[in-house]
């Protein structure tokens, strides 16, 4: 009797087991009228551009007991690149740059994160022109926190330097003296805060 009872439990356990989630994961999403994503690039070598796109989305699957087991996607509009001068926005949008009439997205897909000594890294496809290259985006993590209206909101401030030139964003002209009219290296900066959503719905969560 002894040896059904114990032989009864072990299955029992091994079956809650195999149908208990392998892990907790939350679905957060980016607030929009509270994130920015920005870029900066030099200019005649003597001064920095900075730009940024206002319209985008993000969502973050996150995994509330190991954050390094997390998923996260951005989606931007390209056409909705701003640096407040006209004609170098629609310079920016054309084939020369963006290309945006052909490629109206540009996107990043996280494939790992990993813990760093000051935040994490996460490593992941970038895809601007067409165009994928692997791309670590350095970021810091805050919260997540419970706000006056009780959803939960997390924080996060991340960058990653790319070269224009792999994603053939390639126009450049040669000043007088030798320097380029535009940097090769272009600094992406995602200021972001994320609220906590109903993944069936879309709709932020009030905790209790």
């Amino acid at each position: 009797m002894r040896l059904k009872q114990m032989v009864a439990v072990l299955l029992a356990g091994l079956l809650a087991a195999a149908v208990a989630p392998a892990q907790e994961v939350a679905t957060y999403r980016m607030d929009g009228a509270h994130s920015a994503v920005n870029f900066v690039v030099s200019h005649f070598t003597v001064s920095k551009v900075r730009g940024g796109f206002e319209k985008f989305t993000g969502t973050f699957q996150v995994d509330e007991k190991d954050f390094t087991r997390s998923q996260f996607e951005v989606t931007i509009q390209a056409a909705s690149l701003n640096t407040r001068v006209e004609n170098r926005d629609n310079h920016l949008k054309s084939a020369d740059f963006l290309d945006v009439a052909n490629h109206a997205e540009i996107t990043f897909k996280s494939k790992r994160i990993e813990k760093t000594a000051d935040g994490y890294v996460a490593v992941g496809d970038l895809t601007i022109r067409g165009t994928t290259r692997e791309v670590p985006l350095h970021f810091t993590l805050v919260g997540p926190i419970k706000d006056p209206l009780k959803f939960s909101r997390i924080g996060v401030e991340a960058s990653a330097t790319i070269n224009r030139h792999d994603f053939g964003a390639n126009w450049n002209r040669v000043m007088e003296g030798g320097g380029l009219f535009v940097g090769d290296e272009v600094k992406i900066e995602i200021n972001a805060e994320l609220v906590k959503v109903d993944p069936a719905t879309g709709q932020p969560i009030r905790l209790e």
